[in-house]
């Protein structure tokens, strides 16, 4: 497969030359092996899912590192976190090397309370997201962002399948004591259906008969794994009753598309979901963008007690507040601008400081052009690649 240029090759460079440790955490299949073999081509490299090297490890941890090599990559570390007290151990024996150990994990939670415990301040931690389409402009609503799907689209269907069974059986079960991953792969599915929509655990926890702090873990099991996005409300007072839900999300469209049993473009264009499935595409590319630039994740929804709603709340340098509507059709009209006018309005009532807000629709405009449409006054409709241009 033709490895494909990642955004965050900048962000892994730099930290290289002043860090000794560079942990990358991010799902399972979304390249983090490949990009760090691309970059660090001389370093050697270790699975921590190989039981020889784990049964090796723990029979003598002080002879493997006196006979590793750096620089070195030790992927899926997550598996023996034992690791860390011997890898902090050898950094401070020579601090000021930099870019000598490269960690990759999938269960982000799990790995970075051993990353704080050891490692604090001897490494950087960055985030690797499936390809996003500011990196490929194959990355599609209906296929998503994995690397192997993109590169062969015909096997989506299987590829998906397996990697939820890998999923299942590697990352949940590693991260917390689900027994019955039946049961657990039905809560997937049927999030897949709330996809979009404001978090109701109780609702989530009766059609499969367990308890909704069942459900809370499980959702932070999926969180922690990055396979859902959950987005916060923004709770900024602007004199209105705002609704204090979270919303939730499938993170990568392709994989909701398979969970819902969307299979073609058709399927997609005529599905319920199309607008969800939209939405939530928009989300995930702006956190992507967000992580591949070396900041946080900051994306927000709004909805007050009156139906007024917005999709997206994006900060800005300088207290700037994009607000950004979804519509999955090619059509867009003034109404549709509404209620971010105002929104916008509340905000600038109410913010002393008279920071810029930026109203966006986004949508898929036809043929190959994306340029910028003024919609209505102080508003623009705009495809996804102008709107992650201008965030």
């Amino acid at each position: 497969m033709r490895y494909i240029l990642r955004a965050l090759e900048p962000q892994i460079l730099q930290a290289a030359t002043r860090f000794p440790a560079i942990v990358l955490t991010g799902p399972r299949r979304a390249g983090k092996t490949s990009l760090l073999r691309k970059l660090f081509p001389k370093a050697s490299y270790i699975l921590a899912e190989d039981p020889d090297f784990v049964a090796r490890l723990r029979s003598d941890p002080q002879g493997f590192f006196d006979h590793a090599k750096p620089p070195m990559i030790l992927d899926e570390i997550q598996h023996v976190p034992e690791v860390f007290n011997y890898l902090r151990a050898r950094i401070d024996r020579a601090p000021r090397r930099a870019g000598q150990w490269f960690v990759t994990g999938s269960q982000e939670a799990p790995l970075m309370q051993h990353v704080t415990e050891s490692m604090a301040g001897r490494a950087a931690v960055l985030q690797l997201l499936p390809l996003s389409v500011m990196e490929s402009p194959k990355v599609t609503i209906l296929r998503g962002g994995y690397p192997e799907v993109i590169a062969h689209p015909s096997n989506a269907r299987m590829w998906f399948n397996s990697y939820l069974q890998s999923y299942l059986e590697r990352d949940v079960r590693a991260v917390t004591s689900v027994k019955d991953l039946a049961t657990f792969r039905r809560f997937i599915a049927l999030l897949a259906s709330r996809h979009g929509q404001v978090l109701n655990k109780t609702d989530l926890a009766a059609p499969i008969g367990v308890s909704v702090p069942t459900i809370t873990q499980w959702l932070n099991v999926l969180e922690i794994t990055a396979q859902i996005l959950i987005i916060p409300p923004f709770y900024e007072n602007l004199g209105k009753r705002i609704i204090k839900s979270p919303k939730v999300y499938i993170a990568d469209p392709g994989l909701a598309c398979h969970l819902l049993g969307i299979d073609t473009a058709l399927e997609l264009a005529k599905s319920p979901f199309s607008g969800a499935i939209f939405e939530g595409f928009v989300a995930s590319e702006i956190a992507k963008q967000q992580i591949n630039r070396g900041s946080r994740r900051e994306l927000y929804t709004f909805r007050d007690e009156q139906g007024t709603d917005v999709d997206f709340l994006v900060p800005g340098r300088g207290g700037a507040i994009s607000l950004v509507e979804c519509k999955s059709g090619r059509t867009v009209w003034p109404a549709m601008a509404s209620p971010m006018l105002r929104i916008a309005e509340a905000f600038k009532r109410k913010r002393a400081d008279r920071a810029s807000v930026r109203m966006v629709v986004v949508h898929q405009p036809t043929g190959k052009e994306n340029r910028t449409t003024a919609l209505a006054p102080g508003v623009e409709a705009v495809g996804i690649e102008d709107l992650l241009k201008n965030l």
